[in-house]
């Protein structure tokens, strides 16, 4: 197999490097990073206006119609400067959804608002006991009627500040199995019992709390077939978390670079640190940890364009590779970089801080060793 990048591919890379280097430098990236939602709709709408909202939205319903890969390649540059933006929830994770477990006209009535940039969705999965299986989903949605009642809270969710429509995994049914009996609802930010509020006391990004009191949804806003989400979700999912892993991919690269400049920079003993084998011994371990987490992703994401087999075990590999990879990294470069490197004026503590979230969203390595044991029947 051959995971080098096309021409086009590389002129997308080329040109997202470019656009990140230009409107989020690390001072813009840190001043958003202070405000609440960290979102700049200055830079939404240029994200839109490049297209990239629309680039994994097949072109009937108004996309690019590209491939994992192609948006992979503008993640690892996003990753890179840590662009702050809801993309990955709405043009990512939510568009994916909706084409897995939509039908026609559930695509046609939310792609093209997404593609144009007109909606911004927020995905509502994990709760209290935080996870990404079916037996972590309890919050309960009631039949009356033609509609659905959701009563209880959604913890954690990105972008939720921010967003026009909640994509809501809520249960149906109990069942035995714990992955059966889940619903995707769709369901109005400005609904009435709906309330978001911002989560505070850890460390990483800015996540939210939203809670359903009473929450009336029609059944036309029901995607896919109620009790059988489970199935369209992970297909979902396991895109979505393999163009994630590009944005780690790139993150760790900045770090790399980081860490690299400050060792020939800052002297010690009248000579640069990175002299030192200690030093030098950091540095090796995060280009190490950037080669497994480049790799394991871009051969996950070459699977799932070319359809071939293994292809989820390969995204629960390079989602461990790149979880831990990238957590790894920022430690190492905290090492080399020591007191200077939690200073918020450095902009180190901004990856480290985005690496804990990265961590555990979309499965921790616990979760997806344990899952890939299962597709390996280990």
């Amino acid at each position: 197999m051959d995971l080098s990048l096309n021409e086009t591919q590389q002129l997308l890379k080329n040109s997202a490097k470019e656009f990140v280097e230009r409107e989020a430098p690390s001072t813009t990236v840190r001043a958003l990073d202070d405000q609440p939602g960290g979102f700049s709709q200055d830079i939404w709408r240029k994200i839109v206006q490049l297209g990239w909202t629309g680039l994994l939205i097949p072109e009937e319903y108004g996309g690019a119609g590209q491939n994992l890969t192609d948006t992979a390649v503008i993640y690892e540059e996003m990753g890179r400067g840590l662009l702050p933006s809801p993309h990955h929830s709405t043009a990512v994770l939510a568009a994916l959804i909706i084409l897995e477990a939509g039908n026609d006209n559930t695509k046609a009535r939310l792609l093209p608002g997404i593609a144009r940039g007109e909606q911004i969705f927020a995905v509502a999965a994990t709760e209290e006991d935080y996870g990404w299986g079916g037996e972590n989903v309890a919050l309960p949605a009631t039949q009356e009627g033609d509609s659905f009642i959701l009563n209880g809270t959604k913890l954690f969710v990105p972008d939720a500040a921010v967003a026009d429509q909640f994509i809501v995994l809520a249960r149906t049914s109990k069942n035995l199995y714990p992955n059966e009996g889940l619903t995707l609802f769709l369901v109005d930010a400005k609904a009435p019992g709906v309330a978001v509020d911002e989560m505070n006391g850890f460390t990483g990004d800015r996540l939210t709390e939203v809670a359903f009191r009473n929450v009336r949804i029609p059944a036309a806003n029901v995607i896919g077939e109620v009790d059988q989400a489970w199935a369209p979700l992970q297909r979902a999912v396991e895109k979505s978390t393999a163009v994630l892993c590009a944005y780690a991919v790139g993150a760790i690269n900045a770090v790399y670079e980081m860490t690299v400049n400050y060792g020939r920079t800052r002297t010690q003993f009248g000579q640069p640190i990175g002299n030192f084998q200690r030093v030098q011994d950091h540095i090796v371990d995060i280009v190490n940890e950037l080669d497994g987490a480049r790799w394991t992703t871009y051969e996950a994401l070459w699977k799932l364009d070319e359809g071939k087999a293994g292809a989820s075990a390969s995204v629960s590999v390079a989602k461990v590779v790149a979880s831990e990879g990238f957590h790894n990294s920022c430690n190492a470069s905290h090492e080399v970089h020591a007191g200077i490197g939690i200073s918020r004026e450095y902009p180190l503590y901004l990856y480290t801080k985005k690496a804990r979230t990265f961590f555990h969203y979309l499965g921790s390595p616990d979760f997806h060793k344990k899952r890939l044991a299962n597709l390996l029947n280990v």
